[in-house]
């Protein structure tokens, strides 16, 4: 029972940082959308290539720092493990629910029906993931967070 309202935690923390990422309008994620989006925002003027690209990296940096902060915590504090398998597991879980939690709760259903995700200018545009390319997004990120968990673990070793 525990574990799972980590879970919750953890996935309305993935969310409160995509809210910060767009705190200033859905411009401000314009890296999230597509490739055809993001080139008819830069045409009419929307932002700059440069401006979207710091953006992105800014926050995928500090997206990056909290939500392994939180995962390290969570593993070696809350749960207080002391071996590399059990470490693992947990990581390999958080990341796997936070994998398809962004894929259909984040981008289907958010992104999908909410019209705080449209951009001015680009309404005709297809911005939100068909459910194809949101099974094969996350099934390739379900094994890519196979490896991302054992460095999870590898970090929580090393701090505790």
């Amino acid at each position: 029972m525990m574990i799972a309202l980590e879970l919750v935690l953890y996935c309305l923390l993935f969310t409160v940082m995509v809210r910060y990422a767009v705190r200033g309008g859905a411009i401000d994620g314009l890296y999230f959308y597509p490739k055809t989006v993001q080139d008819r925002a830069i045409e009419i003027g929307l932002t700059t290539k440069e401006v979207m690209r710091r953006k992105q990296k800014i926050f995928m940096t500090e997206f990056c720092m909290v939500m392994l902060a939180a995962l390290v915590l969570i593993i070696g504090v809350v749960h207080r493990v002391s071996d590399f398998k059990t470490a693992y597991l947990l990581a390999l879980l958080f990341l796997e629910v936070m994998n398809w939690y962004d894929g259909i709760v984040i981008d289907k259903l958010w992104v999908g029906h909410s019209r705080f995700w449209i951009l001015p200018g680009c309404e005709e545009l297809p911005f939100v993931q068909t459910w194809k390319q949101v099974l094969k997004k996350r099934g390739a990120l379900t094994l890519i967070w196979v490896v991302g968990a054992a460095i999870v673990a590898g970090i929580v070793m090393l701090i505790f």
